[in-house]
């Protein structure tokens, strides 16, 4: 560049016009860098910038920071978790743009890069646990109720085979108050067949007093043991029943006789319910099955010792 000199200045003419001095120069100087064995060297390479209307030259750097702190909160507001990092190697730009400005984006995206992970985190722990909960009784309610289900068709099947008479006797006498009455001394024996026909659970078997009655008077009564029965199998089951000179209170008048042995059949009813409980799973599933069992039998004084069948006497419910 030239300029111009006061000796220049003065060397002029008086004729010629005057002419208004020129603004004073402003030079934009451009840093560059070259690194060589670790060394900056940074030349300086000016540029005249002229000013026409003369302003200062710290209107020049009011503009540059102002234009510098615009462009850098366009790039941090641009900038937003999980969008693309600048590498530190780029050492163009960091220079160009503020190492500063540049510093602060860094910090603010690895700061919503961390939230975000945080939160990620912190939901497993305190949801995954609960929904561990709520979906395993989901399904283990599901898997119970199927079991159930599956279960409650397989019903237990008892079959009444027969009842043997071993003692019959009506005879007088009298009851605990000493009115005189007929009473009746029997002693037998019931048999029937339990079968478990559940494929994947056993049973246990309870049932209530068998009782043998003569027009709703109750002449005998047995109970039956608790038992357990496996899946897929059966068992004969007998039962004592009994009753020892029971008063009849006139209801068997026509069927005494001095030697106490009756002479004319007589029409019983044995009764009873079974009751059978099955563990699926547990105590949690478990069905019950009940069957209540009547059976008409007809007494032939002839029959004593003798079995009686119960095959086609017998309803169940």
């Amino acid at each position: 560049m030239h300029n111009n000199t006061d000796s220049e200045v003065t060397s002029l003419s008086p004729s010629s016009p005057i002419r208004s001095p020129r603004p004073p120069a402003y030079y934009v100087q451009s840093p560059s860098s070259d690194s060589h064995d670790g060394e900056k060297t940074t030349s300086m390479h000016s540029t005249p910038v002229l000013s026409p209307t003369g302003s200062p030259p710290h209107s020049n750097s009011s503009v540059g920071r102002h234009s510098r702190q615009s462009s850098s909160s366009r790039v941090s507001g641009s900038l937003k978790p999980g969008s693309r990092k600048i590498l530190p190697s780029d050492d163009r730009g960091w220079q160009r743009k503020g190492g500063k400005e540049r510093r602060e984006c860094y910090v603010i995206e690895e700061e919503g890069l961390l939230e975000d992970e945080e939160r990620e985190k912190s939901f497993p722990r305190r949801y995954y646990f609960l929904i561990f909960v709520v979906g395993f009784i989901v399904l283990f309610s599901l898997f119970s109720l199927i079991l159930w289900g599956a279960s409650k068709p397989q019903k237990p099947k008892i079959t009444m085979k027969s009842i043997t008479f071993q003692e019959f006797k009506i005879q007088a006498g009298s009851d605990y108050s000493g009115v005189a009455t007929e009473m009746i001394t029997i002693n037998s024996t019931v048999k029937m067949i339990y079968r478990n026909t559940g494929t994947f659970f056993g049973v246990h078997v309870t049932a209530t007093p068998l009782d043998l009655s003569y027009f709703e008077l109750p002449i005998g009564s047995g109970t039956m043991r608790k038992f357990y029965q496996s899946r897929k199998s059966q068992r004969s089951v007998t039962v004592t029943v009994t009753g020892n000179k029971v008063p009849m209170h006139g209801s068997g008048a026509g069927l005494s006789t001095s030697t106490g042995t009756t002479t004319i059949p007589v029409q019983l009813k044995l009764s009873f319910i079974v009751r059978s409980r099955a563990y699926v799973l547990g105590k949690l599933v478990k069905p019950k099955f009940i069957k209540k069992i009547d059976c008409n039998i007809t007494f032939h004084p002839n029959k004593i010792n003798a079995p009686i069948s119960l095959k086609n006497s017998c309803t169940y419910d």
